[in-house]
């Protein structure tokens, strides 16, 4: 790192989309065609990175895991040149041996520009075996031993093992060993039988807020994931989850923080205002307060209750006692004690606790770099590149006023995606 502040480092999706059903039943398109274009539109305008969301179960949440991430973003790499490439995948029903293999060949075929976004997955259980899902202390203590393998396994190629030679590459084998674990859920001998990488390691992001998700993120992440709806949740997400990294020994500057930013564009006020007041109107309070109960861990029943007062506080659960989304439910649980309406709460569940702004872009720029100038925001990712409304707010709009403010870089800085981001060195 130099003596000049980090820019926001900005990331889009592309996944999830319902477009991906209509290329499905056309046999002149490909599902992966309007992920491509965002691609190519995100490289265009110096977007830092692609994200590939994933859920393991049909109609979870839209069309999210419709396309699986890995495959979903190895074709993209061969249309791209310079993005990164973030996939979202679990811990909770892979093998880290399968884990390092798969992000060890997007990082080569890519020519680093692999990460991997770690989660312990909340549903899906009933597409693996016949048992119930694990706890999430159980998920979290698979997840920690899975990411001690992969990471040994990446760095089971050590220095020199490969090295330009008068006829092509000389292998060392003796640079090449075994890592010999032996652990509560896995057993690899190793090493990996996958070429040390060009990023060394791909970039490590996770996901996930609870006490599990959080001890998680300070031992392993270079970038966490968030839902973080207010610049005080940032605030005191990012001080919680630093302190526990320092504690640890890692670097100060760990891990940056990458939150995702639901937005309303206008032109004017009076535009957001309409366009934020129809979004509100069309929201199906049916399907919404089953996305609401859902947030609070599926155990609860909201149908009884007036829409226009808060929840009493007997309804909402112990996340203790949740298996699933446990982060959500405590996300949901803090608005309700802060006395939103239950049709407050289903209109933020649309949004599934992140972060939501409305205004014109140079409003939404400002709420931006607030949080930026705080400290508790170093990753961003911008939604809408698909639509072409959204698409002109964002890269004609929002992103020139953030580059115009010195937020935002105008150019890739590195070859990889780990410098692009500017993270630390990785620890030998």
């Amino acid at each position: 790192m130099t003596g000049r502040r980090r820019p926001l480092k900005t990331v889009t999706g592309v996944s999830g989309g319902t477009d991906v059903y209509d290329a499905a039943i056309d046999p002149a398109r490909s599902t992966l065609a309007s992920a491509a274009e965002v691609a190519q539109i995100a490289e265009t305008n110096k977007i830092d990175a692609l994200f590939a969301a994933d859920l393991l179960a049909f109609g979870a949440q839209g069309a999210i895991g419709a396309q699986e991430p890995l495959m979903y973003l190895a074709a993209l790499s061969a249309v791209t040149s310079d993005v990164g490439l973030i996939a979202t995948v679990t811990t909770t029903f892979h093998h880290p041996y399968n884990l390092a293999r798969l992000f060890g060949t997007l990082d080569h075929i890519s020519n680093g520009r692999a990460a991997w976004n770690a989660v312990t997955s909340s549903l899906g259980e009933e597409n693996y075996s016949d048992l119930e899902l694990p706890s999430p202390e159980e998920r979290y203590a698979r997840a920690t031993e899975s990411l001690e393998v992969v990471a040994a396994l990446f760095d089971s190629w050590r220095p020199g093992a490969l090295s330009p030679g008068p006829d092509g590459a000389v292998l060392d084998p003796d640079l090449v060993r075994p890592i010999d674990h032996r652990g509560t859920y896995f057993t690899v001998r190793g090493p990996l039988n996958i070429p040390s990488l060009p990023q060394g390691r791909p970039v490590q992001f996770q996901a996930g807020q609870s006490a599990g998700g959080v001890e998680l993120g300070a031992r392993f992440a270079e970038v966490v994931f968030t839902s973080l709806a207010t610049i005080e949740d940032a605030t005191t997400y990012a001080k919680t989850i630093r302190s526990r990294a320092a504690e640890l020994g890692r670097d100060p500057q760990l891990p940056f923080i990458f939150s995702s930013l639901h937005a309303t564009y206008g032109s004017t006020e009076a535009e957001v205002r309409a366009l934020v007041k129809e979004r509100e109107e069309s929201i199906d309070l049916t399907a919404g307060l089953a996305g609401l109960e859902d947030m609070l861990g599926g155990g609860v029943d909201l149908s009884e209750l007036p829409l226009d007062k808060p929840i009493p506080e007997s309804v909402l659960p112990d996340p203790r006692t949740v298996n699933r989304r446990r982060g959500r439910v405590e996300i949901f649980s803090a608005l309700a004690r802060q006395g939103k309406t239950l049709r407050e709460l289903i209109v933020a569940a649309k949004d599934t606790g992140h972060w939501a702004e409305s205004g014109t872009p140079e409003q939404i720029a400002d709420a931006i770099v607030e949080r930026y100038d705080a400290g508790v925001l170093d990753v961003i990712s911008l939604g809408g590149l698909a639509d072409p409304i959204s698409r002109d707010f964002v890269v004609n709009g929002l992103l020139p006023e953030l580059r115009r403010r010195g937020v935002v870089g105008n150019d890739y800085v590195g070859g990889t995606f780990r410098e692009n981001l500017e993270l630390p060195p990785l620890p030998r």
